[in-house]
């Protein structure tokens, strides 16, 4: 059993997974990741927030039933459809028969079409700014499309000042004992946030900048995102690290992603970064893409104000990690950066500058420098790599 109570009449019934090692399919878990869903009793009613993946469904409906021993369940609100947190929906249908499903008209369509729960009675439809009581208190619902599907909400109990947050404000690696930030050392979660948010959410900035004005007059106590810890302390630090991703706005620091088949080409990005280190930038994060993790150089990318992108020629086009690099950045409609571009080649000079200053234009984020290398380092190229650093660094403005 993992539950506990987070406030008055607010309790906490979600899970960690620590076997699943790739979120979506794609992004490594080396920390495992939670599913939280909450239960908030109102006093007459009892209402379900959020569900979890269907693999941890039997640990689910133990807590449940921990938290509220012989009664039912009348109220299993669905702040977002993503079958992590919705897969136990028939689960908790077939355990509570009467329980009615709070969520917006999109919701209710995709409840419909992934589960084939069709009785429109089964349903109580919700738009921004509704409520529904509780008995003694009430919940609020605020619409938040794209943060980060189409049909996403978050509910608010104003009595408690406690925000149901859905995705937002959430990080990857499981929950190891405590649950609100209080009771545990979150530093290690703050990593983990800038690459759930720049891997899963990344392409949304607007739609997340769109919410936060939305929910910038709630007075907050608590935010209860459906992965990672209950935040309460340190709410003002999560919002902002937020506000700052979803703006696109950087921190002070350097990115380089490179690939390279023989060292050539990474010889070019260690002379980069030591000219760089030279001019006084302190944070820099080299990649070599095909060894680095796709999660960490999109996080990192995000993250620093400078990006400097590196390929050796292959077949014409850029070496594939870094084409697949290139495209999740303009997938992520990254922007704000300064960027730089620079490619190895033996017989195709400009392949690789060409096709990056394709993804550039397409992007709208300027090359700020480039440089070629044709097979290996010698005084001009050498020379080169210099200069582009030195570019990049003079033109570094984030003092955030």
């Amino acid at each position: 059993m993992n539950f506990k109570q987070i406030t008055d009449g607010v309790y906490y019934a979600g899970v960690n997974d620590r076997v699943t090692t790739l979120f979506e399919g794609l992004w490594p878990l080396p920390y495992g990741v939670s599913y939280n869903s909450y239960i908030v009793d109102g006093g007459e009613k009892l209402a379900l927030i959020d569900t979890v993946r269907i693999d941890e469904v039997r640990e689910f409906l133990s807590n449940i039933c921990a938290v509220a021993p012989g009664r039912t369940i009348d109220y299993l609100v669905i702040n977002h459809m993503e079958p992590d947190h919705s897969g136990s929906i028939p689960e908790v249908v077939r355990a509570y028969p009467d329980i009615r499903i709070v969520g917006n008209a999109q919701t209710i369509g995709m409840i419909k079409g992934f589960y084939h729960i069709e009785d429109d009675s089964r349903f109580v439809e919700v738009k921004d700014g509704d409520t529904l009581s509780l008995g003694d208190r009430e919940l609020k619902f605020f619409l938040t499309p794209m943060v980060h599907w189409p049909e996403t909400m978050m509910t608010y109990l104003a009595d408690s000042k406690l925000l149901f947050s859905g995705d937002a404000f959430g990080t990857f690696g499981a929950l190891d004992g405590g649950i609100i930030d209080t009771e545990m050392d979150t530093d290690r979660y703050f990593p983990e946030m800038y690459r759930y948010y720049s891997n899963i959410v990344g392409k949304y900035g607007k739609f997340v900048q769109r919410a936060l004005a939305k929910l910038s007059s709630l007075e907050l106590e608590y935010i209860c995102s459906t992965h990672g810890p209950v935040w309460h302390d340190r709410i003002a630090e999560v919002v902002a690290l937020t506000d700052r991703l979803s703006a696109y706005r950087s921190e002070p620091g350097v990115t380089i992603i490179y690939g390279s088949m023989y060292g050539n080409t990474a010889e070019v990005a260690e002379v980069i970064a030591r000219e760089l280190s030279a001019r006084g930038v302190r944070t820099i994060r080299v990649h070599n893409a095909s060894h680095s993790s796709m999660s960490d150089m999109i996080s990192d990318a995000f993250r620093y104000e400078g990006l400097i992108v590196g390929s050796a020629t292959y077949s014409m086009r850029l070496f594939p990690p870094v084409e697949t690099f290139m495209n999740a950045m303009e997938t992520r409609e990254i922007q704000g950066k300064v960027f730089a571009a620079f490619g190895g080649y033996t017989w195709a000079k400009g392949a690789v500058v060409a096709k990056l200053q394709e993804y550039s234009d397409r992007m709208k984020m300027p090359i700020a420098a480039s440089m070629i290398l044709r097979q290996t380092l010698d005084d001009e190229s050498l020379a080169a790599a210099r200069e582009l650093a030195a570019t990049v660094a003079s033109q570094l403005k984030c003092t955030c």
